[in-house]
């Protein structure tokens, strides 16, 4: 084990944890149900930590660009909890789902408030409120990841965009059964319309990584200004680590022991508050829809820096 210094750097620790997930059999499976995404390569790995000032340290394929998918429901969440504080919790739950993140079982016993706002449903009830806010829900997310980022060539992703479009039943579903209820207030097919674009958006590990940081830094963005209160800070970081990485979370709290926001392009998105924000990008899926290789490498660098919230 190795704990970490003030004067030590990640780059040695990056590189054994790279080292050690080339050695890990059994990297599991790309997402199949988005055809754009079945293709990637499941044992292509990257990984990069982002230090508060900005420094950035990388391993393997941490300059490729992936498709984010839900990792992208954390900054959506908090450039609409920045514009509506609380108010927000009146549509949308904090709780652990412990159903499949595009369950429809939840909502009806539930009068079609989500459970939370990384499911599908309470990211799409979370992505309405930010369109009415906004009139551009996409653009103002996709605007927001290039300047945290400082990356101006971040875009959407038109294939995995239209790919989603020609799967989304479920979450036409979804979205049409919260409108019933009266929990939905701009029209369907436009919602859907921004919620694919936002999930489509191509990002590297160094690009999610610093764009990530606003939460390391307890709401301040890259800028010195402030997003968040340090409390909504505090509340974004909560639900990550309880709600983060779909009805698996109460495993990652067990062996990562950071908030985190998994994706099923197999990106997962970490933090450690006050030090520095990480992302890992591997494109092989376990039977939850979380990287099976980003998630052992998340449990090596908690493990061999001694960093966690615990």
């Amino acid at each position: 084990m190795v704990i970490m210094t003030s004067s030590m750097t990640f780059q040695p620790i990056l590189e054994r944890i790279a080292e050690e997930i080339e050695r890990t059999p059994g990297r599991g499976r790309p997402a199949d149900y988005i055809p754009a995404l079945a293709a990637r390569d499941p044992h292509a790995f990257g990984m990069a930590v982002a230090e508060l000032d900005g420094t950035v340290y990388g391993v393997g394929d941490w300059r490729e660009p992936f498709s984010a998918q839900s990792v992208t429901k954390v900054f959506t969440l908090a450039l609409d909890l920045a514009r509506e504080g609380d108010e927000l919790w009146e549509h949308v739950g904090r709780e652990p789902s412990g159903n499949p993140f595009n369950s429809l079982v939840q909502l009806e016993y539930e009068n079609g408030i989500p459970r939370n706002p990384f499911i599908n449903a309470g990211a799409l009830v979370v992505t309405d409120r930010l369109q009415t806010r906004t009139g551009d829900a996409a653009g103002e997310l996709l605007r927001f990841l290039r300047a945290e980022s400082g990356n101006p060539d971040l875009d959407f992703d038109q294939e995995v965009a239209a790919s989603e479009t020609a799967h989304g039943d479920r979450n036409a579903a979804l979205g049409h059964f919260m409108a019933s209820y009266g929990n939905i207030g701009n029209p369907v097919p436009v919602l859907l319309d921004q919620y694919f674009r936002q999930c489509s958006i191509a990002a590297s590990c160094a690009d999610l990584a610093l764009a990530t940081a606003f939460l390391a830094r307890h709401g301040i963005r890259a800028d010195g200004t402030r997003l968040l209160s340090r409390s909504q800070a505090k509340q974004v970081n909560a639900i990550m680590l309880t709600c983060g990485t779909y009805d698996a979370a109460g495993d990652f709290a067990y062996r990562v022991g950071l908030p985190g926001k998994s994706g099923v392009g197999g990106g997962i998105v970490a933090v450690v508050p006050g030090r520095c924000a990480l992302c890992v990008w591997s494109p092989g899926l376990d039977e939850r829809g979380n990287s099976v290789a980003g998630v052992a490498a998340l449990d090596r660098f908690t493990t061999l820096t001694g960093l966690s919230v615990f």
